[in-house]
């Protein structure tokens, strides 16, 4: 049986670029190489692509921390030509094989915003995820949460905030609209980064600044008291949810540095302890945070759980981390889905997609 060329894509030009080699490194090593030939395709920060032929390693660094991109020489591009999906050598022209789905494993903007998705469909190929809407909505989280609060489904309260405006919104006037304390976060990008608790006015201004030096859309958001829960989903037009998880940091909150480098940062419960009831309902809700933003394939929808047992939805991740100390691979894995058969899943249901949406017409009849 021909085996399924699988292109995992990652790195890229996003301040998760190192998140995105780790989790890389993880879905290639998890791949069912009986079934799927990797093709490994590492972008460099100035969005350069380079074919890395011989293996995972490299990847090069065996240290998570210290991880990075491996100089190539083979800087390549994708040219799509009808029903081949070629990839072009650049420096001599020549195509160095087709593929058959893209895996991207690219956090945060150029990879989990949109853009490789609108490649993908120009390229006429099968992207593992979110289409190009979801993952632009799923991204934005000043978007996200509009659609969210118009579907009925709480947020905590928010403003935002651009370059052109900061200078309406002095410390006092955020504490009067979301309290304190309160977090201050680019609008378009993950993993914690860029993201401040302020519980005092002399700190307001760095992490203002911090925020715009990432974006120049954020988002200041009321802190909510609670437990965070996680929980995962997998499917297209009929998702279903994984057993919930919690996390519990030993910061103020869960930070970069907790979420993929200190594996002591924070501790990671699975599975939540909840009530069954209490379960279900966080189940149903992240599968309808799911369907609301237009979601594909795979997310996992934070939240918080209040004193108060209520569900206040803090964002959606359309391509979650799949590092060792991920939580989207270990809640699949605890409601009975082993890391390489999630693979297996998230491949097939590109094709699903792909081919569902294939039927549609794209000529008007006269």
């Amino acid at each position: 049986m021909k085996k399924i060329r699988v292109a995992v894509i990652f790195g890229g030009r996003s301040a998760e670029h190192e998140v995105s080699l780790q989790s890389a490194r993880n879905v290639i090593e998890s791949m069912d190489k009986n079934r799927y030939e990797p093709v490994l395709i590492g972008i460099d920060r100035t969005g350069r692509w380079y074919l890395n032929e011989r293996s995972i390693h490299l990847l090069s660094s065996e240290n998570h921390v210290m991880i990075q991109l491996a100089e190539q020489k083979n800087e390549i591009a994708l040219t799509p030509t009808g029903e081949n999906r070629k990839l072009i050598n650049l420096n001599n022209n020549k195509p160095v094989g087709d593929i058959d789905v893209i895996f991207p494993v690219l956090h945060g903007p150029f990879g989990e915003d949109g853009t490789i998705q609108g490649l993908a469909k120009m390229a006429n190929i099968p992207c593992v995820g979110a289409g190009i809407l979801g993952s632009a909505i799923g991204m934005d989280k000043d978007i996200m949460k509009r659609l969210l609060r118009d579907a009925g489904i709480k947020t905590a309260e928010f403003l935002t905030i651009v370059k052109d405006t900061a200078e309406l919104y002095p410390y006092d006037r955020i504490v009067e609209l979301v309290g304190t304390p309160f977090f201050v976060k680019p609008a378009n990008l993950g993993s914690s980064v860029g993201i401040n608790k302020v519980n005092a006015r002399d700190t307001f201004k760095a992490a203002i600044e911090e925020a715009f030096s990432y974006d120049n859309k954020i988002i200041v958001e009321q802190a909510i008291k609670g437990r965070e829960i996680e929980c995962a989903i997998l499917g297209n037009d009929n998702p279903v949810a994984s057993v919930a998880g919690e996390i519990i940091p030993n910061d103020s909150f869960y930070s970069y540095n907790a979420k993929y480098i200190d594996e002591k940062g924070a501790t990671l419960v699975v599975p939540a302890k909840l009530s069954d009831s209490l379960l279900r309902k966080i189940q149903d809700i992240s599968v309808k945070t799911f369907k609301t933003l237009e979601c594909r394939g795979m997310a996992r929808v934070d939240m918080f759980l209040t004193p108060s047992k209520e569900i206040i939805i803090n964002e959606i991740n359309t391509i979650p981390g799949f590092t060792k100390i991920s939580m989207y691979p270990k809640l699949w894995e605890y409601s009975g889905i082993s890391y390489t058969e999630l693979i297996n899943r998230l491949i097939s249901l590109a094709i699903e997609d792909f081919e569902n949406r294939g039927k549609l017409k794209i000529t008007v009849d006269l």
